[in-house]
């Protein structure tokens, strides 16, 4: 894989990704080459080693003749699967995210977010459904033990409830068994960190297995929620979400869930950068949603619960 410029930096986990999928990844940084410079780098580069893709990722213009050295290389390169592909593109088919600009110049790319069509909605519907029945099963064999747990570690509450952003940007309430130590959750805004003093033990053992998300069952019965979908965030966060990032809020022409694609495909973070990088994978799903990639998003779900895979 060679990728020329650097308007997208890849994460160091999607480096891991890819190099699972390529021999190796080089760069050519693009940027202040002359063409003739940039077709001589390819050519050195070419000669040490074959590459499959060549991934145009650069602002700067692309020349006339770069553009026709390039495409001629197709004809040189004897592997057949060789490709030149845009780095929109190429995050989709091999990283299996949306690309986002840095600038908002070009916001083509929000054209293909729609909401879901209305047969797409009844087969979400029916493994919704599905879903409940097997949730509550689970649900009503572990709150006993849970409520124990909970009630010798933490004494309060059972369950925490709080306002999140669904489907139209309409809110509503989200509730969960309680990881936390009860506090004000309206003045404490913190969010929670890795070694959180509030999150108590056996809190930090319903998050990492994700049994805290179970009462969202009835989320889903009161149709706020589905299975799966973006992950329904806190309204204050949603409303730092939005000054950080305009177009937040496209995420949300479709139902949230209690677990999805950005969930599964990258770890948990709440920097600027952490919720741009999830938004890409929502936006993904939201764009390519099949029932393969809901029941791709539910083995995964799966792999992470009992501990058999990572993100």
């Amino acid at each position: 894989m060679l990728v020329l410029g650097q308007k997208y930096k890849f994460a160091s986990l999607e480096i891991e990704r890819l190099n699972r999928q390529f021999d190796a990844i080089e760069t050519i940084a693009y940027k202040d080459m002359t063409t003739k410079e940039v077709i001589e780098t390819i050519e050195n580069r070419l000669k040490k080693r074959d590459f499959a893709v060549i991934v145009l990722n650069t602002r700067a213009k692309v020349s006339d003749e770069l553009i026709k050295y390039l495409t001629n290389l197709k004809f040189k390169i004897k592997n057949s699967k060789f490709k030149i592909i845009s780095i929109e593109h190429f995050l989709e088919e091999y990283l299996h995210k949306c690309y986002i600009p840095e600038d908002h110049n070009d916001l083509h790319y929000l054209d293909d977010i729609k909401g879901f069509s209305s047969f797409q909605k009844f087969q979400k519907k029916i493994i919704d459904l599905i879903a409940v029945v097997g949730l509550f099963v689970v649900f009503l064999i572990l709150k006993p033990y849970v409520k124990k747990k909970i009630q010798k570690e933490s004494p309060g509450s059972l369950y925490f409830k709080q306002l999140r952003v669904g489907l139209n940007n309409k809110e509503f309430e989200c509730i969960k068994f309680r990881s936390m130590h009860e506090h004000n959750h309206e003045k404490d805004v913190r969010t929670a960190t890795k070694g959180d003093d509030r999150v108590f033990p056996f809190g930090a053992f319903l998050r990492k297995t994700r049994i805290d998300e179970l009462p969202q069952l009835f989320n889903i019965l009161k149709g706020e929620i589905s299975l799966i979908g973006p992950r329904a965030e806190w309204n204050k966060l949603v409303e730092e979400y939005e000054k950080q990032i305009p177009y937040y809020n496209q995420r949300h022409v479709v139902k949230p869930g209690i677990t999805g694609w950005a969930q599964v495909m990258f770890a948990e973070g709440r920097s600027k950068e952490d919720t741009k990088q999830k938004l890409m994978y929502d936006l993904y799903y939201i764009k390519h949603w099949s029932l393969i990639l809901e029941f791709k998003i539910i083995y995964k779900t799966i792999m992470v619960v009992v501990g058999k895979k990572g993100i």
